[in-house]
C-alpha cells in the first residue's frame, strides 16, 4: 500500500450516488489526499485509491478491513489518518433482513458499520482528523423533510433496533422504511457519542436525492419511481442531485464548509437536527449496545 501523499481519508459508500461524486472532488481539490474506499463494490477513482473490498453489514468483515487499513497507516504503509467518511446506506423493502451475524442489516450498515470503522481506527486519527457521517433529514419525520415519503421513526430499545421484526407488519415496506429512518436517527447518536471522543465530528444530511440506489432493494414499481419520476423533485427546496449533494459532502470533509465538533450540516449549511436527536440517554445506550455486543451477535 506504498504511497507518496502525505494524509489518508477512510471511505465507505463511494462506489455509487453522492459518494462517487464526493470521492472524486476530495481526490482533485486535495492533491494530498490519499483515499481509501471500504466497501464490496469498491472502485479505484484514481492512483491515489486504494481498495478494501469488505461487506460492511459483516461484523467482522468490517473489522478485518479496519485492522489491514490501521495495521498499515502504523507501519508507513499509508500516510496518517486525517479523516474517515461513513457514506454507506442501505434501505430495504421490509424489515426481515439480516445478517449472518443476526443483526438486521439496516441498522448493520448504517450504524453499526460507522462504529465498527471508528473504534477500530480511534488510535490512528490524528488531532485535526475530522469525521463525516452521512445521515439523513428522515430523522425529522415530519411532512416539510420528506414529504410523507418515508415514515417517522419509531424507537424502541437499541437491542430491539438491531434484530428483524422491530416494526409492526415486519413484512411491508412501510416497515423497511421505518427501519431507515430510525437508522438515521441513530446514526446523529452515534456522531454525538463520538464527538465526545474525537476532537471533529460531524452529520452531513444529503437531503432526498432520487436517482441513486439507496433503494436498490426496493421493489421494481418504488425503484422505477425513484429513478425515473422523483428526480422531477430536484426542483424543488426538498430534493437534491447527486451532483449537488456529492459536491457538498466533499465541502464538509474538506473543511470549506466551516464546522465545529458535533454539528449538523443540512446540504450546506449548520443547523440543528431534531430535537428528538439530543436524547442522551439513547445516545449512551446506543454506545453500549455498539460497544459491548459480541461479534457473532
Amino acid at each position: 500500500m506504498k504511497t507518496t501523499t502525505t494524509h489518508t481519508v477512510v471511505m465507505t459508500g463511494a462506489s455509487r450516488g453522492i459518494g462517487t461524486i464526493a470521492a472524486g472532488e476530495i481526490l482533485r481539490r486535495d492533491p494530498d489526499a490519499h483515499l481509501v474506499v471500504i466497501g464490496r463494490g469498491a472502485e479505484a477513482h484514481s492512483k491515489r485509491t486504494t481498495l478494501i473490498k469488505a461487506d460492511l453489514a459483516s461484523g467482522a468483515a468490517t473489522r478485518a478491513a479496519v485492522a489491514r487499513i490501521a495495521e498499515s497507516i502504523a507501519d508507513g504503509g499509508l500516510p496518517p489518518l486525517s479523516g474517515f467518511v461513513g457514506n454507506a446506506g442501505i434501505q430495504y423493502s421490509n424489515n426481515l433482513v439480516e445478517t449472518e451475524e443476526r443483526i438486521e442489516a439496516t441498522f448493520a450498515v448504517n450504524v453499526r458499520a460507522n462504529h465498527l470503522v471508528l473504534r477500530g481506527l480511534e488510535s490512528s486519527f490524528g488531532k485535526t482528523a475530522r469525521v463525516v457521517v452521512t445521515v439523513s433529514d428522515t430523522h425529522f419525520g415530519d411532512f416539510r423533510h420528506n414529504l410523507a415519503m418515508v415514515p417517522a421513526p419509531a424507537w424502541t430499545s437499541v437491542a430491539r433496533l438491531a434484530r428483524t421484526e422491530a416494526f409492526p407488519n415486519p413484512k411491508s415496506a412501510h416497515a423497511g422504511r421505518t427501519a431507515y429512518s430510525t437508522s438515521k436517527l441513530a446514526a446523529i447518536y452515534l456522531v454525538h457519542a463520538w464527538s465526545r471522543r474525537l476532537p471533529h465530528v460531524v452529520s452531513f444530511n444529503p437531503g432526498f436525492v432520487p436517482g441513486t440506489d439507496l433503494a436498490r432493494n426496493a421493489n421494481a414499481l418504488s425503484r422505477f419511481a425513484v429513478k425515473r419520476i422523483l428526480p422531477a423533485m430536484t426542483w424543488t427546496p426538498v430534493a437534491s442531485t447527486p451532483a449537488r449533494s456529492g459536491r457538498a459532502l466533499a465541502d464538509v470533509v474538506l473543511g470549506t464548509i466551516a464546522t465545529t465538533n458535533g454539528d449538523y450540516v443540512d446540504r450546506t449549511p449548520v443547523t440543528r437536527s431534531s430535537d428528538e436527536s439530543y436524547d442522551t440517554e439513547r445516545e449512551q445506550e446506543l454506545w453500549d449496545f455498539l460497544d459491548t455486543t459480541p461479534p457473532t451477535s
